[in-house]
């Protein structure tokens, strides 16, 4: 064999013969870190920051011995994190901190983390190839009181709280639950039917007149509290507006996988992300723990996307119990509160659980969407400087952003105008999941890029099973909705209550306040935008589809099948309803008999 023939035959098999090593192996347990013994949270960060000096930059794998670890908030490491869509407490005391790792895998064997208090159990923040599996994150006493009706007659109602909950009738004759370094009294909640786990129709956010208490043993006597729709069995689900921590935080992450986790509970979200690029969730559930008697998991959203870009895949999951949405997906829009000059804009961040984080970087796209009318302008321009108002990017409120070309004339702080980031939108793919028994909404989609809505099944949603919004007035959760698939799905007595933006099964429901004078229409923009096809309906009432502010919308080959579970209630008594619409194609559907 020539010289030349050989180089060549061992550059041809030396990429065969290298492999990349496989990531050491890190037990906790060597570490200090069992099951059910004191001072975890530290110890596990502690354990985490030597292994990392220890790994010395190559891929590794951390392995909780399977158990119950108890995480404390004063025996948490406190980090400063502003949590979109959260209350900004800042300062978060945080169970596990994951924090600029590269290559790593934290496999929790099965265990929980048992938290108590109020925390953030797990944060990952900084991250690029990080995995998250097998573990579970609960709380051993939630800020959530739950109650079971005894009796319900003209003396009033009783009622007994579950036997998690520390509770007392104060000096005010008041329910108090409490725990540590919290205390909470309750005027509303969330009820679920006894036997069926159901949130019972109608009722939505139900009011509970909570005063003049009796306490009669276990038992209270709400002698004010008056509701006729409320069965003996019925649970009540006390709750607070409250979300300071969701369960995980993820922020400027790259490529994360969280992989067969189940979260029970959180004072908040089951998981926020923002700022992260590529994500990809299997078996990431936020669910009832085998066993329990809570009928409820979060106080607020199961799974929530802000900023993000890549491809966000959610499949293969439980959402149930929770106090809000099963995913929702968007961007921010920063209103504009001042016209520099040509190309500089001072804009702020109007809502106010979602400000203080990072909203762009030089060389993303940005677009300018009119609040009133929400017509987005014919303009792209190119971030060529971007700076706080003041202070550090952590904690800001504002922004002054710089572009490449003129900004237009009409775009003042007058006229009313937000800027959205284009360039931190994702794809995103949600399939094979089912959501039920939850409050408000089931899936939120508010992004241009590529989404795909397939073979999950919506089991009494409550409200609005899909949700296309985008809203500049209020939430400010921006993205409009150009290129997305739903199909295959199955809805099943959706709608039976009413929340904000319920106008259908599927509700496309940007947030317009003058309608009449918009020039464009908000979503879609080509043909067949929007693809709503083979799914199947099972309803008791007659809306299934509203669309506001649509140009591109096909409707084919879905089914509908009518049934007398519950009793017909909703305003809109068409099928499809359309306002505002371009180019539409809906399928003719049965009428409810």
């Amino acid at each position: 064999m020539s010289m030349y023939r050989h180089i060549l035959f061992l550059l041809t098999i030396l990429p065969l013969c290298i492999q990349a090593a496989p990531a050491k192996v890190y037990n906790l347990k060597n570490y200090g870190v069992k099951p059910r013994s004191a001072n975890t949270a530290s110890a596990i960060n502690a354990a985490l920051a030597k292994i990392k000096m220890e790994s010395k930059g190559q891929e590794a794998t951390v392995r909780l011995e399977k158990g119950v670890y108890y995480l404390s908030p004063d025996d948490a490491p406190k980090h400063i994190y502003y949590i979109s869509n959260h209350d900004q407490v800042v300062h978060h005391p945080t169970g596990v901190a994951i924090e600029g790792w590269e290559g790593l895998t934290f496999d929790g064997s099965g265990s929980t983390l048992l938290c108590e208090g109020r925390m953030l159990p797990m944060s990952i923040v900084g991250c690029t190839d990080v995995t998250i599996k097998n573990l579970h994150i609960d709380f051993d006493n939630p800020h959530i009181a739950q109650i079971t009706i005894l009796s319900n007659d003209d003396n009033g109602i009783t009622f007994r709280p579950s036997s998690e909950v520390r509770w007392d009738i104060n000096a005010d004759k008041r329910f108090e639950a409490q725990g540590k370094g919290w205390k909470l009294q309750y005027d509303c909640g969330i009820a679920f039917d006894g036997e069926t786990h159901h949130i019972v129709p109608q009722t939505s956010d139900l009011g509970a007149n909570l005063t003049d208490l009796v306490k009669k043993g276990d038992t209270v006597l709400a002698p004010n509290w008056k509701d006729a729709r409320l069965p003996v069995g019925t649970r009540m689900a006390l709750r607070s507006y409250d979300r300071p921590h969701p369960a995980i935080f993820m922020e400027a992450d790259t490529r994360t996988e969280l992989i067969n986790i189940e979260v029970h509970y959180a004072e908040g979200m089951g998981l926020v992300a923002q700022m992260c690029t590529d994500i990809h969730l299997d078996q990431f559930d936020v669910c009832l723990a085998k066993g329990t008697e809570r009928y409820f998991t979060t106080q607020a959203d199961a799974t929530h996307f802000v900023q993000c870009r890549g491809k966000i895949v959610s499949e293969n999951g439980l959402y149930e119990g929770m106090m809000d949405d099963a995913i929702n997906v968007h961007g921010v829009y920063l209103r504009i509160r001042q016209r520099i000059n040509q190309r500089t804009i001072r804009c702020r961040f109007e809502h106010n659980q979602s400000w203080g984080y990072k909203w762009g970087e030089v060389g993303d796209s940005v677009v300018f969407v009119r609040s009133a009318t929400m017509d987005q302008l014919p303009f792209a321009g190119i971030i060529r400087r971007i700076d706080t108002a003041g202070g550090p990017i952590g904690g800001t409120t504002e922004y002054i952003i710089t572009l490449d070309r003129d900004i237009p004339a009409e775009v003042t702080e007058k006229e009313g105008y937000g800027i959205e980031n284009t360039t931190w939108t994702p794809e995103v793919v949600f399939r094979n999941t089912i959501v039920r028994n939850n409050r408000a909404r089931g899936a939120l989609f508010s992004s241009p890029r590529y989404t795909l809505c397939e073979n999950n099944f919506f089991d009494h949603t409550s409200g609005t099973a899909i949700l296309l919004c985008g809203d500049c007035n209020g939430w400010y959760e921006s993205g409009a909705v150009r290129n997305l698939v739903i199909r295959n799905n199955r809805f099943l007595n959706s709608l039976t209550n009413m929340f904000q933006f319920t106008n259908a099964v599927i509700s496309i429901y940007p947030e317009i306040p003058n309608l009449k004078d918009a020039k464009t229409y908000f979503h879609g923009g080509t043909k067949d935008s929007i693809v709503i096809c083979n799914n199947v309906f099972e309803t008791f009432d007659s809306p299934l589809i509203y669309a506001k502010s649509v140009d591109g919308l096909l409707v084919r080959d879905n089914e509908v099948i009518y049934n007398h579970d519950f009793k017909p209630f909703h305003w809109n008594h068409k099928a499809v309803l359309l306002e505002h619409c371009g180019r539409t194609d809906v399928q003719d559907f049965p009428e409810r008999k």
